[in-house]
């Protein structure tokens, strides 16, 4: 697989409409390689050939826009400085745009072993068990719509979170309630309008993992 040093920022995966850039900082990574996954699961791993100011990083040319992705680190295990870097372990992109799927709670995603003192590192292949990181594409035909550019002196933002907002609401229908299309409902438009709102800043909207 064909890969070009690349540039160490921005750090993440970024689609220039050729080929995607990777990025991942770490100050302690001996090595660092990038799995590819296919749409059947099948991993093909690369050694990003390059680093910069502790950023691990190449380019991918034939690397396109959906492609699922993660990192494994080589580096020093090493409990008492905090450090496990274990290239059995599949780790998301922190800076991934998207992400596939959701943790497993196998045995293989922990660094130990059930019942093994915590120094015993756990070799098991965690991939199985992980989400994927995913190349998005970054470019977004708008069409006719435009920015408001309103004034800062006349800005109103409201903060709100989508299932809140719209989870319960009788005049939404319910197959999508809950979802960023309700919030495009007229009546949600309608009661941002009469509130005076010019801007919608919505809280949270990354990922995150459910280990409760």
């Amino acid at each position: 697989m064909q890969i070009w040093p690349g540039h160490p920022y921005p750090l993440g995966a970024t689609y220039d409409g050729t080929g995607v850039n990777f990025s991942l900082f770490s100050e302690v990574a001996e090595r660092v390689e990038l799995c590819l996954f296919d749409e059947a699961g099948q991993e093909t791993r690369v050694y990003l050939p390059e680093v910069t100011s502790y950023c691990w990083h190449g380019y991918l040319p034939q690397v396109q826009p959906s492609q699922r992705y993660g990192f494994r680190v080589h580096g020093p295990w090493a409990l008492e400085e905090g450090q496990r870097c274990n290239p059995a372990k599949l780790l998301l992109d922190p800076y991934a745009k998207a992400i596939e799927g959701q943790v497993q709670w196998d045995e293989a995603v922990f660094s130990y072993h059930f019942g093994d003192a915590a120094e015993a590192r756990n070799d098991r292949d965690s991939a199985p068990f992980m989400p994927k990181s995913v190349v998005i594409n970054p470019f977004f035909d708008w069409g006719n719509d435009r920015h408001p550019r309103t004034p800062w002196h006349q800005t109103v933002i409201y903060e709100v979170h989508v299932k809140g907002l719209t989870m319960t609401h009788p005049d939404i229908p319910s197959e999508v309630r809950g979802t960023y299309a309700a919030m495009a409902h007229p009546v949600v438009i309608d009661y941002l309008k009469r509130l005076g709102v010019t801007a919608v800043e919505l809280m949270p909207v990354h990922q995150f993992v459910q280990d409760a």
